[in-house]
């Protein structure tokens, strides 16, 4: 990713989530793999992933949970569809913040799938 060195900056700093909001050219799947890549780069090991999107409108979100010498971090990529990749926005959030980040994507991606059992139990586990 174009802006790597940014977000690998931004995961030093304190609080649980990092929040990169971006533009991409990619599909769901190659976004969510380049994202994991560039923090694998910094040392950083992905423990866990997850990916959410819409086919209605050009947009997803990432959930990558990281560890690193002991410490852990969320980062939250929220992705829309451009013509390349172009950081829009990139900030750090306490605990309860970025929870209540994540649930809003969460739920303002899987509105019209809330009935799937699959989406209720991870949203039960966040």
């Amino acid at each position: 990713m174009e802006f790597k060195n940014k977000i690998l900056m931004e995961l030093e700093k304190k609080g649980l989530w990092t929040v990169v909001t971006f533009k991409t050219p990619h599909g769901p799947r190659t976004t969510m793999e380049k994202l994991a890549k560039a923090v694998e780069e910094g040392n950083w090991r992905v423990t866990f992933k997850a990916n959410w999107w819409t086919a209605d409108i050009p947009y997803g979100l990432i959930r990558l949970d990281l560890e690193r010498d002991g410490r852990e971090k969320i980062l939250l990529g929220k992705w829309v569809l451009g013509e390349r990749c172009e950081l829009i926005r990139l900030e750090t959030m306490d605990l309860e913040r970025g929870k209540d980040e994540f649930f809003r994507m969460v739920d303002s991606i899987t509105s019209t799938l809330i009935y799937d059992p699959v989406i209720r139990t991870m949203r039960e586990q966040y």
